[in-house]
């Protein structure tokens, strides 16, 4: 989303202003959308950059499933009855019974960006082809600002526009993440480095390379080594595989590992202290940057088919290495300079195609609001402090909440990205805007008792997540009159 401030368009009078905004239309935002959209006379509008959703399409990879179970959609945790479920996305394709026959709890990434690009074809109050150029308060009308400029089908500009709405929902996501040594390399054109996210739109020309290296252990990186291990002839492979982590290691998969992506764990996670939080997330990293463990049987399966005949496949997997540094040796040749952390012995990898599977990071968000930067307050790590309601922490003057999805992890944890909290974050948001809960959400949602001290349900809240003490400068005069 571009932050360059375009000549200011005519001010509309903001007197129908909306009462949320959403910047950005991932499935985040998508699944607030779809919840608010049961909420009459709630006014909401969303805008996207992009011309349409798409989900990761550079990692739709045939058979490559999600990691969660289809029950985390976008609605269903929430309000099962949602017509936005992907049950009822399987009911009206005609596809509810061979779904039934199937006995599949985890679907397909090319299915649920289907099930996606679905809803947003069909939710009202998704404007596509939207670029954000400014947001700012307003304190005459104690409203935000936004300026937009309306795009064409080829990304050039149409026309600007302005908008006010009553609250910001900030949804705009992560972007690639490339390490500094490769940083130069993946910048170079025609330089055959690229970062998995764009995958699929370049497997054609990296499978027409001698020889192949995947940077990453991660199930993206998981997934991209068994793709191309399977369009490789046997023996002659030309794959390597390198990770800096110890092990190939699985991803905790356990029932009660699992709970650490329940609201339950988000709420013990953000009463911790800030220095604690912090340790704590990076030896997480299994829950979170680990291998399905269907995804590590069918690379061991396929390794070892290729051994039937006596040959060893020429695929090198090497866990425990850093790349160091990284450059072009000829036309057609990488090379990577390694060090093993274990051994501290250190070689030169030479390659002719780098895929790095290095994961991403999450945009900063103060880019977007860089208008109301002074009156966001920060952390020890000049971080937004983000409330135990996903709201950033705002200096009184600016009587508008801005709520963030997935730009807290250092704040909620490992659950803040994690699409089975969609649907729960998206009803809490809602609840907030709302003077009575629209939706009821549970008081407990683990077995597993985090800490000796009990976290109360959103802290000073109702058990619904609800704030009573919400300003109703937050809701417009229908939504009151219709909640009463």
């Amino acid at each position: 989303m571009s932050t360059t401030q375009p000549p200011t368009p005519a001010a509309a009078p903001p007197d129908h202003p909306l009462d949320l905004a959403g910047i950005g239309i991932g499935p985040l935002n998508l699944s607030l959308a779809a919840l608010a959209h049961r909420i009459p006379h709630l006014r909401t509008a969303f805008y996207e950059q992009r011309p349409t959703f798409h989900w990761h399409p550079g990692l739709l990879i045939d058979g490559a499933t999600i990691q969660v179970p289809y029950l985390a959609d976008l609605v269903t945790l929430a309000d099962p009855t949602s017509p936005w479920s992907f049950l009822n996305y399987l009911k009206i394709h005609d596809r509810l019974f061979p779904f039934y026959i199937a006995e599949r709890f985890h679907i397909e990434r090319t299915e649920y960006d289907a099930y996606c690009r679905w809803v947003s074809r069909q939710l009202p109050g998704l404007h596509f082809n939207h670029q954000i150029d400014a947001i700012r308060w307003n304190h005459d009308h104690l409203l935000f600002e936004i300026d937009y400029t309306e795009l064409d089908p080829t990304g050039e500009a149409r026309h600007m526009g302005r908008s006010y709405a009553r609250a910001l929902v900030l949804g705009v996501g992560t972007e690639p993440h490339v390490p500094p040594p490769l940083c130069p390399l993946v910048d170079t054109p025609g330089v055959p480095v690229i970062h998995s996210a764009d995958y699929l739109q370049h497997r054609d020309r990296l499978l027409t390379a001698g020889h192949i290296t995947v940077v990453g252990s991660g199930q993206s990186g998981a997934e991209v080594f068994l793709d191309l291990l399977r369009n490789r002839p046997p023996g002659a492979e030309g794959l390597h595989w390198l990770t800096r982590t110890p092990a190939f290691a699985p991803m905790e998969y356990s029932k009660l590992g699992l709970e650490h992506f329940t609201p339950d764990y988000a709420r013990y996670f953000h009463a911790l202290p800030e220095c604690v939080r912090d340790q704590l997330l990076p030896r997480q990293w299994q829950l979170y940057k680990g291998i399905a463990h269907d995804t590590m049987t069918a690379i061991h399966d396929e390794l070892y088919r290729r051994t039937r005949h006596g040959r060893w496949p020429d695929a090198v997997l090497t866990p425990g290495v850093t790349v160091r540094t990284a450059g072009r040796i000829a036309t057609a040749r990488l090379e990577l300079h390694l060090e093993h952390h274990q051994q501290g012995t250190r070689s030169r990898h030479t390659t002719e195609a780098v895929v790095l599977a290095t994961g991403y990071r999450e945009r900063r968000i103060e880019t977007l609001i860089a208008a109301l930067d002074p009156y966001i307050r920060r952390d020890h790590r000049e971080r937004p402090r983000i409330d135990e309601h996903h709201r950033i922490v705002l200096d009184p003057l600016v009587k508008g909440p801005i709520y963030v999805q997935n730009a807290e992890r250092h704040a909620h944890g490992v659950g803040a990205p994690d699409l089975g909290l969609a649907a729960w974050r998206s009803a809490v948001i809602l609840n907030s805007l709302t003077p009575r809960p629209t939706y009821t959400l549970p008081a407990r949602t683990a077995f597993t008792t985090f800490g000796l001290t009990p976290t109360t349900p959103g802290g000073p809240t109702t058990p619904g997540g609800h704030l009573p003490e919400q300003r109703d400068s937050f809701r417009s005069p229908d939504t009151q009159a219709m909640l009463g």
